[in-house]
């Protein structure tokens, strides 16, 4: 056990070694963890069913929608492969159910890992009353208070909202209400042109919707290479996305049959405000902690500027015994992050030496088709003053690639131009949510592209494409 140790003659009287606020991806993963290193362990939920937001009405429900969606498309683009089909028909209370029941499916495989690891989930709000005492309130206003030797707040995210615009998750939806739309919008409207935001309009373009993105910034998806995003928006108006960007939304009128969305400008005095039509809008300009009411600054943990709460380097805040991981504390507001914080923390808990290595975290966008980046950008590159050199291959040079007709997209390996070691990797492309991870484990192991491009891949795969950029980083492609 780490700092915040109880006295003795206290810790005999606690039910648990440790209490985890929250189930989703950093809580669950956290308690199974725990449970398998010998802790008594409990989890409360506020939900009816386990796995936070991710499982719910996230991560899985999208990608259900997104498979699908994409299938739908696909089947009706066949015929430059000699496959002649009719034009498909869109069942979308079927494809809705298929969602249903694949969120269905992962939540109930928390519940079972919950059984089998030996964890108590306690359906109810959780607040932490002092050190080691986390208060539950039931859905009939019951509390109980239970004790522990140590508190995990992984209570993740909800949608950040559009100041003067509400919320009905009918017409004016956040990503919750854009899974459970019950027809196809004639027009769609997304505000903020992130990943949450093209995701989801890319499920309702494909289906059929006119989709508009409306985008505060210069650029779609800030934070990820530039080089990439450019080529992925001319992608997505090819797919029928119109952008504005450099604009924000200033109110929706939601008086008439179709609603009125008011755009203007982001910067004052640089355009003409403007007026459009929608059948539905989604609100999608990023995700805030959810830290409210666990009565988090009344035992004194700190927040930042943010309402994220401040840990040190072994997921502690500012009060001892309690923690916090995943969405609620600094970086990206990932789920496989907030798993990797979970195990970390149990192992500390535990013991061991936990640590999550925070240059070599994967992330992806799926879309079709997907981005898939680790590591540092060019932007980061040069605003840090690093040296180093660019590998870029194409999948159109790609043998695979042209056979599935999939050659949209490129590789583009980062590297250190003294030591060669690979700094970052971007790719946007057919698959690319896979192939990544080849350069994640690489950069885990501070491996250089000389490795890379000197790894043997399977012929003929997209993979491929991993390696030629990785040898034009180090010397010179093969194929290009």
């Amino acid at each position: 056990m780490s700092a915040g140790r109880r006295p003795q003659e206290l810790e005999k009287r606690m039910s648990y070694d440790l209490i985890i606020i929250g189930s989703g991806p950093g809580g669950y993963v956290c308690a199974v963890k725990a449970a398998q290193l010998g802790l008594k362990v409990a989890v409360i939920e506020k939900r009816a069913t386990y796995g936070g937001t991710c499982l719910n009405i996230g991560c899985i429900p999208s990608k259900a929608l997104l498979y699908a969606s994409e299938q739908f498309d696909h089947v009706g683009h066949l015929a430059p492969l000699g496959v002649k089909v009719g034009a498909p028909e869109l069942d979308l209370p079927a494809m809705l159910a298929h969602k249903d029941a694949t969120v269905k499916s992962n939540v109930d495989g928390v519940a079972y890992l919950f059984k089998k690891n030996k964890i108590d989930g306690i359906i109810g709000t959780g607040a932490i009353l002092a050190p080691g005492k986390v208060q539950v309130t039931k859905d009939d206003g019951t509390t109980e208070t239970l004790e522990t030797k140590a508190i995990v707040i992984a209570t993740g995210s909800d949608s950040t909202p559009l100041p003067g615009v509400a919320i009905d998750e009918k017409r004016v939806v956040t990503s919750t209400g854009a899974l459970e739309l019950a027809g196809v919008p004639k027009k769609l409207i997304v505000v903020g042109a992130g990943v949450i935001g093209l995701e989801l309009g890319s499920v309702w373009r494909r289906l059929g919707a006119e989709v508009t993105v409306v985008e505060f910034l210069d650029r779609i998806l800030p934070g990820m290479d530039g080089d990439v995003a450019k080529q992925f928006q001319r992608m997505l108006q090819k797919q029928g996305f119109t952008f504005k960007l450099g604009a924000k939304v200033t109110g929706v009128d939601t008086s008439g049959e179709m609603l009125k969305v008011s755009v203007a400008p982001a910067k004052d005095g640089a355009g003409d405000a403007e007026t459009l039509e929608a059948d539905v809008v989604l609100v999608a300009i990023g995700r805030r902690p959810y830290t409210e009411g666990l009565g988090l600054e009344a035992v004194g943990v700190v927040l930042d500027e943010r309402r994220r709460v401040k840990v040190d380097a072994h997921y502690q805040t500012t009060v001892p015994g309690i923690y916090a991981i995943g969405d609620v504390i600094a970086g990206p507001m990932l789920a496989h992050k907030a798993e990797d914080e979970g195990v970390a923390v149990a192992e500390i808990l535990a013991g061991q030496a936990g640590h999550v290595n925070y240059g070599a975290i994967p992330a992806v966008v799926y879309t079709n088709p997907e981005i898939a980046s680790v590591g540092q950008t060019e932007e980061e590159l040069k605003a840090a003053g690093i040296e180093y050199k660019v590998g870029k291959f194409p999948f159109s040079a790609n043998g695979r690639a042209r056979a599935m007709l999939a050659t949209e997209g490129f590789v583009k390996i980062l590297s250190d131009a003294k030591t060669d070691r690979v700094l970052g990797g971007h790719i946007v492309g057919v698959g690319a949510g896979e192939m990544i991870h080849e350069i994640v484990v690489l950069m885990e192991f501070a491996g250089s592209a000389e490795d890379l491009g000197r790894t043997t891949h399977a012929h003929p795969t997209m993979s491929e494409s991993v390696k030629e950029a990785a040898l034009g980083a180090w010397f010179k492609p093969i194929h290009l």
